[in-house]
């Protein structure tokens, strides 16, 4: 397996090509095969799962194993720390954090305490965050749950009110970007109608466009200016029938980057999960066909990821500038009041997760 290495955005003029991919790996250290994959390929990141997580001294380690073997400073270490049940790092490695729906709960009769709250919850998540290395959360959801669908969004998302999603949204991304993380906005243009898990099956949606654009497009509009935003892998009937988002170059074109106005860097939800067809290497190649910015493949199987960079891409032109955009937005964290946030976690939100 041969990979070109080639232009470079290292202030050190390294000469280094990035191939555009963010990747998992299998556990707590990195194997000599995937040394290899990161040193030849450099993708663009880093995703961290459970498995990947012991202690602060590892994560550490591992991160800095990584981002020696791709060998360039601008680099994403992701990690799914959106609270309540999707939570990589819990106590003691990391405060226990409520269910985003847990902040729309108190928008609903408090919108400015709830919006303090999720400012404070967003710097502290930033900041402990940052201590590990991690750079890029995959946070907020800003999908509008519909009665019916699957319980894989749930409680995720902050609720039905698109005000309140754009306000709490908003302040959550700011939040991270302050402490100097970056947010994901997910899961561009809305997962909140799928009434199938696109982890095990395909989610198809059978609304019509303008019912899609009103609510399920509406909260991403708010946020269209964010740096990075995850696809869901879910089939726009009235839009595209043939293709779910991810692979579907009409929904990435006319919806997400004309409609919505995103013009961040796009990345694919999970590639091996059940929604999409084909080979692991077919996956990562539609994807970036149909125009994302970049595949993510999480599962950490070796094999897969082999074939998830053979499949990839040199990263140029607009993804390359999304791709460096992005790291024009993290700067020097920004002081806040960490004891009041904790507080609030230890006393307002104990329980609530």
């Amino acid at each position: 397996m041969v990979f070109m290495r080639a232009g470079c955005f290292c202030e050190e003029g390294c000469g280094l090509t990035r191939l555009n991919f963010i990747a998992g790996v299998a556990g707590v250290e990195l194997t000599d095969a995937e040394r290899s994959i990161f040193r030849t390929a450099a993708p663009l990141g880093l995703i961290l799962f459970d498995r990947n997580l012991q202690d602060k001294e590892q994560i550490k380690r591992l991160i800095g194993d990584v981002r020696h073997e791709v060998g360039s400073d601008q680099f994403w270490v992701l990690i799914d720390q959106e609270g309540g049940r999707v939570q990589r790092l819990r106590p003691p490695l990391f405060p226990a954090l409520p269910a985003m729906r847990r902040l729309g709960v108190l928008y609903e009769d408090q919108p400015l305490e709830a919006l303090s709250a999720a400012n404070d919850i967003a710097k502290l998540m930033g900041r402990h965050l940052l201590d590990f290395g991690i750079n890029v959360n995959c946070t907020p959801v800003l999908d509008v749950p519909q009665p019916g669908a699957d319980e894989i969004i749930g409680n995720r998302s902050f609720g039905q009110d698109i005000d309140m999603i754009v306000a709490l949204g908003m302040a959550i991304s700011l939040g991270h970007i302050s402490s100097g993380v970056l947010p994901v906005i997910k899961h561009i243009p809305g997962h909140g109608r799928a009434e199938a898990d696109s982890h095990k099956a395909l989610p198809k949606i059978a609304s019509d466009h303008e019912t899609l654009s009103r609510v399920d497009f509406a909260p991403f509009k708010g946020l269209n200016k964010m740096p990075l935003a995850m696809t869901a892998h879910v089939l726009l009937e009235a839009i595209d029938p043939s293709a779910p988002v991810s692979v579907s170059a009409k929904v990435i074109e006319t919806v997400i980057r004309d409609e919505i106005g995103f013009d961040g860097f796009l990345m694919s939800d999970d590639v091996s999960m059940e929604a999409l067809e084909g080979t692991i290497g077919e996956r990562v190649a539609a994807c970036l066909a149909a125009g994302c910015d970049g595949a993510l493949h999480c599962n950490g199987d070796l094999d897969e990821l082999r074939q998830v960079a053979e499949n990839s891409t040199v990263l140029a032109d607009q993804a390359q500038l999304r791709f460096e955009r992005s790291f024009d937005l993290i700067a020097q964290p920004q002081e806040f009041d960490e004891e009041r946030a904790l507080t609030r976690l230890h006393e307002e939100w104990a329980g609530l997760a």
